[in-house]
């Protein structure tokens, strides 16, 4: 009998362990890979939906498309996980393995914000998509941009939404009769990278955005439209991004994976106190931020280890803690910063690439590839 591997969760991470697993080993390894959605959006593609770029139905990836020699995809909730046993029951039955990789990604936690299930937010698909059918009927007003916790997934993307509704809001000829204000739990917009945050802070001053550092929005009275900040200052608005508290999914609390509300891991590799049980990506300490392309390479660490492992070999893959994000800065321009999380002993070290439209070529390959290796498409 093959090797069995339980995937739980195919966000990017998951993706990304599977489709390697399958490259390397093909039939000769059982992969099950398990997920309550049917289908994958890019985070970055709720940008797109919400300022009317893309609709829905363009940027969902099926997971039905999601073929892959030894790899099982099965739509399924997990009700429970007891990772001494590597036991995983779902709403539809029970399943073991040899080994697990828990990519679960994390969930957004509304009640930590009170009032903001009830308001608007940008950061869940649902969410992008009412926000996206709201703004043609924006007549102009206080547009607030504000972060509920940290850490957040995806840390750039509330500086992208705020340079994007300069843009948005100056086609539709209503930008002077609006004021765009951020607000964000750090000093600089990217903090690994100064010269990204100087781009960024130098953008919005030229753009008459107010940016709030080291703040965040502690609650909501949407009846009000008022934003309650951590120090107790109310900041008005006519239409609210907001960006939810996140936490690790509520099934791995019961079974001793998130002592402190993560689930801790050696950053090298990926490994739980469990044997047999990694975790990567969103749900865990990685020692990098909640952002795809950091799952994405702790899955190709956890992958190289498993396929040396699998062989007979001894695993000798590292999690580098690299990373490349995208950020737009409106114009059709697109900057890079490329991360590095643990070389340098000093703390992490961030190289900026200014913003061009050849890099927004450069994203498009990024999508496009992953599509392509995932998807079929």
């Amino acid at each position: 009998m093959p090797p069995r591997i339980l995937v739980l969760g195919a966000g990017f991470g998951g993706l990304e362990l599977c489709s390697t697993l399958s490259a390397a080993l093909g039939a000769d390894v059982d992969v099950t890979l398990i997920d309550r959605a049917d289908a994958f959006t890019f985070g970055y593609a709720k940008l797109d939906v919400l300022f009317g770029r893309a609709a829905l139905d363009d940027v969902r990836l099926p997971y039905r498309r999601f073929l892959k020699p030894g790899v099982r995809f099965l739509q399924e909730s997990i009700v429970s996980f007891d990772p001494v046993a590597r036991r995983v029951e779902t709403d539809r039955g029970v399943h073991t393995g040899d080994h697990v990789v828990v990519a679960l990604g994390a969930d957004y936690d509304f009640a930590a914000t009170p009032g903001l299930a009830e308001a608007t937010e940008f950061y869940s698909v649902p969410g992008a998509v009412r926000l996206g059918r709201m703004l043609p009927e924006f007549s102009g007003g206080r547009v607030l941009i504000a972060v509920a916790g940290a850490p957040f997934k995806c840390p750039p993307a509330p500086s992208e939404a705020a340079l994007m509704m300069h843009d948005y809001l100056t086609r539709r000829g209503i930008r002077g009769a609006s004021e765009i204000s951020l607000v964000l739990p750090f000093k600089v917009p990217v903090p690994p990278s100064p010269e990204m945050s100087r781009a960024l802070l130098a953008a919005f001053a030229e753009r008459g955005i107010t940016f709030t550092p080291e703040r965040v929005l502690r609650r909501v009275e949407a009846a009000r439209r008022v934003a309650i900040l951590d120090d107790g200052r109310e900041v008005p608005y006519d239409l609210l991004l907001g960006v939810p508290a996140i936490r690790a999914p509520r099934v791995l609390e019961g079974c001793g994976l998130t002592p402190d509300g993560f689930v801790p891991v050696d950053s090298k590799t990926l490994e739980t106190a469990f044997p047999g049980v990694y975790a990567i990506g969103d749900c865990a300490r990685q020692g990098t931020p909640k952002a795809g392309v950091f799952a994405e390479g702790a899955a190709r660490a956890v992958a190289a280890s498993l396929i040396a492992r699998l062989r007979g070999g001894a695993p000798s893959a590292v999690h580098r803690g690299t990373g490349s994000c995208y950020i737009e800065f409106g114009a059709d321009r697109i900057g890079r910063v490329d991360i590095d999380f643990f070389s340098n002993p000093a703390g992490p070290v961030g190289i900026y690439h200014e913003p061009s439209v050849a890099l927004r070529r450069d994203k498009e390959e990024f999508g496009s590839s992953r599509r392509a290796r995932w998807f079929g498409l």
